[in-house]
Parts: structure tokens; sequence; C-alpha cells
């Protein structure tokens, strides 16, 4: 099987692969976070109106917590493409470092020029309050959303906690949303940063999605590639769920694989036997990263 896939795939340019043999105009199963293919689920809902409460509601602090792959970039994507203009945004992506570390991505966040030399914290720390206040009197709230926030160290989420004090008592000037892992939710219960759990406000964990929507998650993302929607076996759909935990990030990884698969076939539908193939050949490594998390937890 593999060696048919290579010989085809080597004739056929990256953008096209198996798009065309199906009447898609463009893959549907990517991994780059796409809030066009963007599905609500149940659990995107939630997630999605806590953010937007959270913003709405002037909460110091929101968090939304969910596993690897989830779909929790694609709803901050599509927050941001949907801020109100009186809101000043950072994003950032991904930090990792103590105290000092922090401070400079955040100014970087907010495109603010750091000193030359080698600044004190104090002295960053005043000008990031400064810029805050400036954007107050202008009638602007600073939101900044940090991702992956779970590489924040204890000592970088304090100082997160610090930087929520400049909050007058009227008024929120500065709002955190804090998106990472389960373990992130875990560190912000820790004792010692007690102080930083009593400002969320507003909290949520995306969770996997079940068999249902798994089947409606694919349909999805096929119609708005194109097409029909069924261009994957019940039983095939089935068996994708079984071995990818109703994680969305898993489920476009076997389903393209299985696609490819099918195209070199010429299967106008992927069988169940396609998708069996596509996790005897071991090609999908997310079956194995599974498996092992399963095992973890049994343990």
């Amino acid at each position: 099987m593999l060696a048919d896939f290579s010989k085809r795939f080597l004739c056929m340019s990256s953008g096209a692969m198996y798009s065309a043999h199906f009447g898609l105009k463009q893959r549907p199963f990517t991994l780059l976070p796409d809030p066009e293919f963007l599905f609500w689920s149940s659990g995107h809902r939630r997630a999605y109106s806590v953010l937007e409460i959270g913003l709405l509601s002037k909460a110091p602090i929101t968090l939304v917590t969910g596993e690897i792959g989830s779909g929790k970039t694609t709803l901050l994507r599509q927050l941001l493409n949907r801020l109100e203009e009186d809101l000043t945004v950072g994003l950032i992506s991904s930090a990792s470092g103590g105290r000092g570390d922090l401070i400079r991505w955040i100014m970087n966040a907010f495109d603010l020029q750091i000193p030359e030399g080698n600044p004190e914290y104090v002295e960053l720390y005043q000008q990031f309050v400064d810029f805050l206040v400036g954007e107050y009197a202008h009638g602007r709230r600073v939101i900044l959303i940090i991702d992956e926030a779970q590489n924040l160290s204890g000592d970088a989420l304090e100082e997160l906690r610090m930087l929520t004090n400049v909050n007058s008592n009227k008024d929120e000037v500065f709002q955190l949303v804090l998106v990472g892992q389960p373990e992130l939710h875990d560190q912000i219960l820790r004792p010692e940063l007690r102080q930083l759990a009593q400002r969320v406000a507003a909290s949520f964990h995306l969770g996997e999605m079940d068999r249902v929507a798994v089947h409606e998650y694919m349909r999805h993302r096929l119609q708005v590639a194109g097409g029909t929607g069924r261009e994957f076996a019940p039983e095939a759909v089935d068996v994708i769920y079984q071995n990818t935990g109703g994680i969305p990030r898993m489920i476009n990884q076997l389903c393209d694989l299985s696609m490819m698969y099918a195209w070199t076939d010429d299967e106008d539908v992927v069988s169940v036997e396609t998708v069996g193939a596509v996790l005897e050949d071991g090609v999908f490594f997310g079956a194995q990263l599974l498996g092992g998390a399963q095992k973890e937890q049994q343990a």
C-alpha cells in the first residue's frame, strides 16, 4: 500500500493531493487552525461563550483549558476576528520563563518598544502600566491573551496576578485570558497561587467530542471543503472515533491519511478497510500517542 501511495503522490502537487478525486475545492482535514472550518460542538459553543462572557463582563481573568488538539486555538482565532473596536488586544502564542521574561513577552505582544541596554524589571513594569493607563484614558480596555499558558512558571503566573492590580475599583483596565492544557487548571489551584485563582471569574474545560459529534464534525468539514459530507462510510467514521478519542486534531490526521489511501485505491467513499489499512501501516502516529495516554490513565 505504502509503495503505491508514494509513486502516485510524487505525480501530484501537494496542494491537489486527493481533493480533485473527491470533488473537493480544498483539503478538509488540515492541521492548521482555521475559523472557516470551525465546528460548533456543544463543548466548543460553551467554551466560546465563556470567552465572550469573560470579556463582556470585564472579568479580571478568564480561563479555558482543553486537551492537546481539542480546538482551543481555533476558538481564539474566532474570538480575535470578532472583538470590539474599543479593545486593545495582545496575543502570546507560547511563552516560557519566569519573572522578568514574561514582561518582555507582554511588551512585544503590544508592540511596545523595550529600552536599549538591560533595563530593570521595575522600569519595564512601569512602562507597561503607563501604557495601560494611557489606553484607559482613551476609553480602551487592554486584553492580554496567552495561549499554551501551561508553559508559564509559578513565578510568571504570580507576575500576571500582580499586573491585574492596576485595575481600579470601578473599571477593569487590564484583562487576562489564559488558555492551555488541563495541567494549567491544576497549576492555578496550587496553594501559593490562591490569590490568582480568586481572580478567575470565568472558567471552562473543553473535553473530547462524543461519537455523534465526531460524525457531525467530519460531515461539516467535508461540506465546507466542497464535498457532500458522505465521503466516509458510517462504519469508517466509527473506527475513526474509536482511534482518536474524539480529539479534533487526531481526527484530522487520521481522516487526511485515510482519504489519501482511498485516493490511491480509486475509492469514491473511504471504507472501513481503508481506515484499517492506515492503522495497520502505522502511519497514523496519533494512535500511539492516544494508546500511551490511555495506559497512563489505567495505571
